[in-house]
């Protein structure tokens, strides 16, 4: 058994992993670190989705990391342009050497006396165990499983004759030329795939049990493209950050201030976009915008694929499968030679990794979340999770900018450990994402909770945690630094 000491161990070579590595080589590069990644390549979920149109739900200019400058035209980028973009950022801060492939973690310990983890993983190719020894852990592995996605038990499943695929496990070819698809979903998988197979030649009808808000915007920021102009490359590059951040906040407070107005104006654009295809029952959700997360469609390339009659929806509840497609509820049968499971992901809290404290089991279901990085009662142990009704990234990069001044906070004082402590006697816990989406509702007992207050509560406001994360002081009186 091999064993390896590092400063700190990120688990995930994705967005939020080379994110993370790359500040530390800004912010203290006199930290050692290794990155575990369980599979073969960099680039989580923009390496392994292989969709048709796979692409951000964010702009790109929020969805980039503040460190380094989008240079594409396109506001919201195909999965190929992200994944070019991160290997860019790996390489100019010379991340690919400290990662290591195919290692699965599947124990922490901390030891408390010796303030130090013990990481052991696991080759996912040749079984081999690897024990890390390191004093810190940034936990990047995203919130789902990447093995499998999740699909509902659909009656009779097994007497469709046609392909039934998940957009998790899409085949390396799939030929739609001609085809009767029908795409199971209305959330963002379903929204970014049926334009695209309707492109390809196929009939696409995309099933849905109940709508979502879908919003055209257009794929080629025209202010951005003066401020580029205007500024040289990264104060044009900030400039447009800041702008695209405070408008989705004002877009999101909009819309849970004045829910019906924001209803109606969201549905009036949906129609506009739709022409003669109408928008009742299809199109007018049963919930207030971002209740749910928000769709979006470049260019509107969702709405003119229905619009020009490439693509149709239907609203309806599933009977059973049928050898030639699918019987619904209302009694009609939709034909199908393929059919496409967007039925959304399975969630896996921290990848399922089992974690003890001075060799004792610890449940991390049962902690808070301090300032939305921390674990109570948990040592050295950081954890990124981005916002929900924003980039991922921006909440990643203000994590990584917070664990800089931490650490650096402990050198100063030496100190070698930080826990974080509920000290409050009234705190009530929340649930940790605040969605009501079925891939959240159905693990949210996996997930540590959030407060209901400060610093426990997560409020998914880039200027609040800011000034929480970057401004306020790293002291607190909930912190125990040891």
């Amino acid at each position: 058994m091999n064993t390896t000491h590092t400063d700190i161990i990120i688990l995930g070579a994705g967005l939020s992993g080379i994110g993370a590595a790359c500040h530390l080589s800004r912010k203290n590069p006199n930290k050692t670190y290794v990155i575990l990644e369980a599979r073969a390549e960099l680039g989580g979920t923009w390496s392994l989705f292989k969709y048709p149109g796979i692409r951000s739900d964010s702009d790109m200019y929020t969805f980039g990391y503040s460190f380094k400058t989008w240079e594409d035209h396109k506001s919201f980028a195909d999965g190929p342009s992200i994944l070019k973009y991160l290997n860019e950022a790996a390489d100019e801060y010379q991340v690919r050497d400290h990662i290591r492939y195919q290692q699965s973690a599947v124990s922490y310990n901390f030891n408390t006396k010796e303030k130090l983890w013990t990481v052991t993983a696991v080759n996912s190719i040749t079984a081999d165990q690897t024990v890390y020894t390191c004093q810190f852990i940034f936990s990047c592995s995203g919130y789902y499983n990447y093995s499998k996605g999740y699909t509902p038990a659909f009656k009779d499943q097994s007497r469709f004759l046609g392909k039934i695929i998940h957009p998790q496990q899409w085949p390396e070819k799939l030929d739609v030329a001609d085809k009767k698809v029908v795409v199971i979903g209305s959330g963002a998988t379903a929204v970014t795939i049926v334009p695209e197979l309707a492109n390809e030649g196929a009939q696409v009808v995309m099933l849905q049990r109940s709508p979502t808000y879908i919003a055209a915007l257009p794929n080629k920021d025209k202010i951005a493209a003066r401020l580029k102009r205007l500024f040289p490359k990264k104060i044009a590059y900030r400039l447009i950050r800041y702008k695209n951040i405070f408008y989705s906040i004002i877009f999101f407070n909009l819309c849970r201030f004045f829910p019906e107005a924001m209803k109606n104006f969201i549905i009036k654009g949906a129609k506009k976009g739709l022409g003669d295809f109408p928008v009742d029952p299809h199109f007018i959700p049963n919930y207030n915008p971002w209740e749910q997360r928000f769709c979006i469609a470049p260019n509107g390339d969702f709405f003119r694929a229905i619009r020009k009659g490439k693509a149709t929806v239907v609203t309806d509840h599933i009977d059973r499968f049928v050898t030639n497609g699918i019987l619904l509820q209302s009694g009609k049968t939709i034909p199908a030679d393929i059919i496409i499971t967007a039925t959304g992901l399975n969630l896996l809290a921290f990848g399922a990794v089992k974690f003890q404290l001075d060799s004792k089991p610890f449940d991390v279901s049962k902690s808070f979340v301090y300032k939305g990085v921390m674990l109570s009662d948990l040592p050295n142990f950081f954890i990124f999770v981005g916002y929900t009704n924003a980039s991922w990234t921006l909440k990643s990069d203000l994590t990584s900018e917070y664990i800089s001044r931490v650490l650096n906070y402990l050198d100063k004082h030496n100190y070698k450990a930080v826990k974080a402590k509920v000290i409050e006697t009234d705190l009530q816990p929340v649930p940790l994402l605040n969605l009501n989406s079925g891939y959240i509702n159905r693990s949210a007992n996996m997930l540590p909770s959030q407060g209901n207050k400060a610093p426990w509560r997560i409020y998914q406001n880039y200027v609040l945690d800011y000034k929480m994360l970057r401004l306020d002081s790293v002291k607190d009186k909930r912190l125990k630094f040891f």
